[in-house]
């Protein structure tokens, strides 16, 4: 799955994709941005699901692909510029929670089938930033027990600050399904959100700011 790419010279990029056998590995992809190739780009857009053959070599900081093609094509997510808004905040999260030449087969399948669900026709993504932040801390090994043990990880000053009934509203969330999920007041849901951002800052060294965040309060607002 593609976490997305840098220009690079003229026509070229620079492509991290986070692999099943291989882990996190940037590519370089030349002439891409060619007028005659200019249609392959969408291949690296973020979270495209791809099928790879590459030259891997060890210890190279950048390889090469052989053969690439499109393993599941969207049907919503370039289209619902809700979808889209939220796939932006989840391919910056991934950058920041998969590093160079991580490996690991399990959290690759859980993000595949989280990238799959937010395509998927009928599915409700308002609280799929929650949910995805949630059940992403179990594969990088700091999952809550619960919102109790949750809100107490965080600062005093951050968890003092409580909107009515916020424990049980994460309660509800982690004790759910993400095809059945609890009604949600506005504005608990952005306090939780920002509080799982915090959460995530306390357990990864260097996560710094996520800057779709903007974006995405707007669009879940």
């Amino acid at each position: 799955m593609v976490i997305g790419y840098t220009k690079y010279r003229e026509t070229s990029i620079i492509t991290k994709i986070f692999t099943r056998e291989l882990g996190l590995k940037s590519y370089v992809v030349n002439g891409v941005r060619s007028t005659k190739s200019s249609s392959k780009v969408a291949l690296f857009q973020p979270l495209t699901l791809v099928d790879l053959v590459v030259y891997d070599k060890e210890n190279a900081n950048i390889n090469r692909i052989a053969e690439i093609k499109s393993d599941s094509s969207f049907q919503r997510i370039p289209f619902d510029f809700i979808r889209s808004g939220i796939s932006m905040f989840v391919a910056e999260i991934m950058g920041k929670v998969v590093y160079d030449n991580y490996q690991n087969e399990l959290l690759f399948d859980h993000l595949r089938k989280q990238i799959l669900t937010l395509d998927a026709e009928h599915y409700q993504p308002a609280l799929f930033p929650l949910y995805f932040l949630i059940s992403t801390s179990r594969y990088l090994g700091f999952e809550p027990e619960d919102a109790a043990d949750f809100f107490l990880q965080l600062p005093v000053d951050q968890s003092g600050r409580i909107y009515n009934n916020k424990v049980q509203f994460l309660d509800q969330i982690l004790e759910s399904e993400d095809h059945s999920p609890p009604v949600i007041p506005g504005n608990a849901k952005r306090q939780l959100l920002d509080d799982w951002i915090l959460f995530y800052k306390i357990h990864m060294d260097g996560f710094g700011e996520i800057k779709s965040l903007t974006v995405l309060r707007t669009l879940l607002s």
